[in-house]
């Protein structure tokens, strides 16, 4: 009986976390996918009915929900490619053991974490300005005529890929710089003895011992990209018209903005769905989830 009772009472000591997740993760995720089968918008704000898949066929056979998905697949690929690059090879370099101010290079590199990112998407949102912005004053040295990256779309994405990758590349060298010393250095001496070059040591040690961390960087970069919120909804807006608007964004501005609660809950229901798909089938074929355990 005793130890019914104390089964009972550690079920009673763990009631408020499940209470406390139920109310903060559960109900608005079961409540979003119930209003994205509801006419819940501004004109049906206190009576609103069901309507089945309605919304989902509306937002499926409409032309903008393909656009603003492309843009999305476009955005979470264009930032992870430079930023995984970039990470990688500064780690490479700071990894070197005769680099000199080593330290000091790796705290600059650090500069971008210092600051929050909305502070700082405010001050490239004025670097970036056509007329009195810094990058087109620094373009005007080389002879290059002021850009206009916020109404022109391909300015538009370099611009926000540009400013993406100085948010986040001090994370990824971060991580690369730790998974690259912990590889040891053994290895490397015995094929130095053995006559390997620098590129036969990079290609057969580091690269090789480096698969599983950069296919977990790249999963959790894609994730967290794929919903990255503020640099376009500071930047741009999701525009010129919708050239560069992404699902969440235009989740928010279909509630916010059009009181259109129930279409921006189904732009959130299947960007969840696809971002889920897209981290399961990389989890199962990366070998990252063998790795970890």
């Amino acid at each position: 009986m005793s130890y019914k009772r104390n089964i009972f009472f550690n079920y009673l000591y763990i009631l408020p976390v499940v209470i406390l997740v139920a109310f903060l993760y559960l109900y608005p995720i079961l409540y979003t996918i119930y209003i994205s089968f509801t006419n819940f918008n501004l004109y049906h704000f206190f009576e609103y009915q069901w309507v089945g898949l309605a919304n989902y066929i509306t937002v499926l056979t409409g032309g903008t929900f393909w656009q603003v998905l492309v843009n999305t697949a476009i955005w979470t690929v264009g930032s992870l490619a430079p930023m995984i690059a970039v990470g990688f090879l500064l780690a490479l370099i700071l990894n070197q053991k005769d680099l000199r101010g080593r330290s000091a290079f790796f705290t600059l590199l650090l500069v971008p974490w210092a600051f929050p990112a909305f502070i700082s998407l405010i001050v490239w949102q004025g670097m970036w300005n056509w007329k009195y912005g810094i990058v087109n004053k620094v373009l005007a040295i080389f002879g290059i005529k002021p850009v206009d990256w916020f109404d022109v779309v391909p300015m538009a994405w370099t611009m926000l890929i540009l400013t993406n990758l100085w948010l986040s590349f001090p994370y990824y060298t971060s991580v690369f710089l730790s998974a690259l010393q912990s590889i040891p250095e053994e290895l490397y001496s015995i094929a130095e003895i053995d006559g390997a070059s620098r590129l036969a040591r990079f290609r057969y040690i580091t690269l090789p011992l480096m698969r599983k961390t950069i296919a977990f960087v790249a999963i959790g970069g894609f994730t967290f990209t794929w919903n990255n919120f503020y640099p376009i909804y500071i930047l741009t807006g999701g525009g010129p018209g919708n050239a560069t608007n992404i699902l969440v964004v235009y989740a928010y501005q279909a509630a916010f903005n059009n009181s259109l609660y129930n279409f921006a809950a189904v732009y959130s229901v299947i960007d969840a769905a696809i971002l889920i798909a897209m981290a399961i089938i990389m989890l199962k074929y990366s070998g990252v989830l063998e790795a970890i355990t």
